[in-house]
């Protein structure tokens, strides 16, 4: 029984030895990494250093030289035939040419026919006087005769005048009506425009409105002459708010977005067609703070301004002025030498 008993106690010893020598042939758990350390980098901003200056809100805008005096003609009747225009876009004209006919048909035939009868009623007459004098019925009937044949030759020639379109002034043809020949022509529908190229002005018409806002009558207008490129001065005539009132609703929407500038007649350049660059100043401050508008900020009716304060940003609330395109005027909020950060 001894025996057995450190035979046992021998046997437990040496699985506890296996077991710890089992345990040995197991890897190791490495230990975890240590994240490197990262150095913080720089903010890099784009700066702009307050300063003190001048701002223009101004208008850039491409006018065409047209006449202030134009003249519409157009047929009084409708139901006629268009049988010639004789004139084309451009073509100078004088008092007197005719601009268009309708058909006449045996007008001017019956014209000439009544011209006749019209001389021999007064022949006739002067030969009763002559034969008769004494006979004041006879007279009195031949002069009735002349009366009549009158009447009917001023009511023929009217007919024929009305089928034809005469210059009253001279003029170049602006507008020409694309009825062609042998179509019916409507009443009072313009058929060819005279302007007047002595009376000329720069007109401007936008698709949008807002871009002409502030436009006032009497501004003064620096115009550039595309034909030669001289510049020259001029006036704003009409504005969408200046322009007369009417209720042809084409030409009330024209209105509301047409510029009409004013130059000195007989400039040499300032012709029917010609094109113009012209700017309008709208707005001027001087020695006053401008800054970039990159550099303004808006957030829910808030105007602010980012400042570089050591190496961080401040912001700042400001009262904008004048606004353009690239600049802006800082009313308050904003000291000469602070740096403004722009934006990105």
């Amino acid at each position: 029984m001894k025996v057995s008993s450190i035979m046992y106690k021998a046997a437990a010893i040496s699985g506890a030895l296996l077991i710890l020598s089992g345990c040995s042939l197991l890897p190791k758990e490495e230990e975890a990494l240590k994240p490197p350390l990262i150095k913080p980098v720089k903010e890099n901003f784009e700066l702009y250093e307050v300063k003190k200056g001048n701002i223009t809100k101004k208008v850039n805008m491409s006018g065409t030289f047209k006449s202030s005096r134009t003249t519409q003609y157009f047929f009084k009747e409708s139901g006629q035939r268009l049988a010639s225009l004789n004139v084309k876009l451009g073509d100078t004209v004088k008092p007197g040419d005719v601009l268009a006919d309708l058909e006449k048909g045996d007008l001017e035939t019956r014209v000439a026919l009544q011209k006749l009868n019209l001389e021999k009623a007064q022949l006739a007459s002067v030969q009763t006087q002559h034969d008769d004098p004494n006979n004041a019925t006879n007279i009195r009937l031949k002069k009735i005769d002349i009366e009549a044949a009158k009447i009917q030759l001023s009511l023929l020639q009217s007919q024929l005048d009305k089928t034809r379109l005469i210059a009253g002034t001279e003029g170049i043809v602006t507008y020409l009506t694309d009825v062609q020949q042998g179509s019916v022509v409507e009443a009072f529908t313009s058929v060819v425009t005279l302007s007047d190229p002595t009376q000329v002005q720069l007109v401007y018409e936008t698709s949008d409105s807002a871009s002409i806002a502030g436009i006032q009558v009497g501004m003064d207008v620096e115009v550039k002459l595309t034909a030669s490129g001289k510049t020259i001065q001029g006036k704003v005539l009409q504005t969408p708010s200046s322009s007369p009132a009417t209720t042809n609703k084409a030409q009330a929407e024209r209105n509301a977005k047409t510029i009409i500038v004013g130059v000195e007649n007989g400039t040499e350049g300032a012709q029917i067609g010609n094109y113009a660059d012209m700017t309008i100043i709208l707005e001027k401050r001087d020695n006053v703070i401008v800054i970039p508008r990159t550099g303004l900020r808006s957030y829910m009716g808030r105007d602010y301004v980012q400042v570089l304060n050591g190496e961080s940003r401040k912001e700042i609330d400001v009262e904008k002025g004048l606004v353009t395109a690239t600049e802006v005027e800082i009313r308050t909020g904003l000291q000469e030498g602070q740096k403004v950060i722009l934006n990105n």
